[in-house]
């Protein structure tokens, strides 16, 4: 199995967080997207994933691009220890809380966006990290409504699910945009309780082999 990651990408981390919790081997294949112009930019890249973004999972003649569909497929092809609820109605309450995190608040702050902001729309470096936690802090504010009726140890519930996947590495991001979570007590409880597990510690984004380069 091969994970085309790069350190702090966010996506590549919730993949890479799944594969530990399953105790699944695999290969890092780093493409560092800022290097050499950006190496998910490249042809070799771009001929695997058109998209031009990480990760992209290679299980075998598999091979699958964005993060969750990732995940939920190594929740099927390997099911033990489950990332997702028995229960159709908890099944589709942890998709919610994931997606609210991977696709309303990840993406107004991802790479791509950001470049986007600091190039052709010339804002200043305080200006993008003003976007940076104005959406950080609009996406937090409901996510912690949510938490504090779903929330149990983890996000949904006493068991790790897809919805811990995706908080840990936006919190991560958070942390690093400088974005205060006293406001958000339930996230920050989850966020370090998470952090406790040896998958999770794995994954952190300084623990990759790419992370020096």
């Amino acid at each position: 199995m091969k994970l085309y990651s790069y350190w702090r990408s966010s996506a590549a981390y919730r993949v890479r967080i799944a594969l530990h919790i399953k105790q699944l081997g695999f290969e890092t294949i780093p493409v560092h997207l800022l290097q050499d112009g950006g190496q998910q930019h490249h042809a070799a890249y771009q001929a695997l994933n058109p998209a031009q973004l990480v990760p992209l999972l290679q299980d075998e003649d598999v091979s699958l691009h964005q993060s969750l569909a990732i995940i939920e497929y190594l929740d099927e092809v390997y099911p033990e220890p489950a990332l997702l609820p028995a229960d159709p109605v908890a099944r589709a309450q942890v998709r919610a809380l994931a997606l609210d995190i991977a696709c309303d608040i990840h993406p107004l702050n991802n790479l791509r966006v950001l470049q986007y902001l600091t190039g052709p729309i010339a804002l200043s470096e305080q200006q993008k990290l003003n976007w940076i936690q104005h959406w950080l802090a609009t996406g937090f504010t409901a996510l912690e409504q949510r938490l504090e009726h779903t929330a149990g140890e983890y996000c949904f519930g006493d068991q790790v699910s897809l919805a811990d996947l995706c908080l840990v590495p936006q919190v991560y991001n958070a942390l690093r945009f400088q974005l205060d979570l006293q406001p958000y007590p339930q996230i920050n409880r989850l966020y370090h309780h998470c952090q406790q597990l040896a998958a999770f510690a794995l994954a952190a984004p300084e623990q990759q082999p790419d992370a020096q380069l």
